[in-house]
């Protein structure tokens, strides 16, 4: 029996930087034209995927500077 696999399963493990790389690609397909509908759905879909991803780096990276900012000043 085959195990299926999500597809942009991958994206999970990418770091901002990476997602937001392979988001500007898939973009850049995307305006290119010339895809078949299924493979410019699927593009779509993967973008989507990468944006979300990219905007929970953002939110983390939010979240920890306003931590960072309610923290008492350490004098050393």
């Amino acid at each position: 029996m085959a195990v299926e696999t999500t597809p942009n399963a991958d994206i999970e493990g990418l770091s901002y930087e990476e997602a937001r790389e392979q988001l500007i690609g898939v973009v850049s397909r995307l305006e290119a034209g010339g895809a078949s509908l299924e493979e410019s759905l699927a593009l779509w879909e993967r973008g989507e995927a990468l944006a979300k991803r990219c905007e929970q780096w953002l939110e983390g990276a939010r979240k920890r500077l306003a931590a960072a900012r309610d923290q008492p000043a350490q004098d050393g």
